[in-house]
């Protein structure tokens, strides 16, 4: 059984029913591939307590963010579900979205720069300290076999 991280309560609001539309809608966008990673979200129900090695957890997470990093600048499809001045609407929204496309496309440039600096930082501070741990773990054998030794 899936436990939810946190509960919502609201007077007069079925959260059990709300929330299991959410969970249906995120279920059948993440199916028809309108999230690229899916993985993204699996990894945000996980807990902590899932993984028994920390370092399993950091190399997924990792993972995800090597994979997720770059925003994506392409143009996309503009649909309109409301059936009513469906034609009129996506030209309008059509329109609007060429107008604004320069200014959307440099601030997802300069996201995708700082989401790789960020992703570089946390990588090199994770390198570092895993060096770190290695030598350290060498360093305690090391007194032990000495003490070992010693003690013989």
């Amino acid at each position: 059984m899936e436990r939810d991280p946190f509960e919502i309560k609201a007077d007069g609001v079925d959260s059990a029913q709300l929330v299991a539309e959410i969970k249906a809608v995120v279920q059948a966008k993440m199916t028809t591939g309108a999230y690229d990673d899916p993985r993204i979200a699996r990894a945000e129900r996980l807990n902590l307590d899932t993984f028994k090695d920390d370092q399993l957890f950091s190399d997924f997470y990792l993972d995800c963010l090597r994979d997720a990093i770059e925003v994506d600048i392409n143009d996309f499809e503009i649909v309109e579900r409301r059936p009513r001045f469906s034609g009129l609407l996506v030209r309008l929204k059509k329109t609007i979205w060429n107008l604004l496309r320069f200014y959307t496309y440099r601030m997802w440039t300069q996201q995708n720069q700082v989401n790789g600096f960020l992703l570089s930082a946390i990588e090199s501070s994770e390198h570092r300290h895993l060096e770190k741990l290695k030598k350290l773990d060498q360093r305690v054998r090391e007194l032990e076999r000495r003490l070992a030794d010693e003690n013989k």
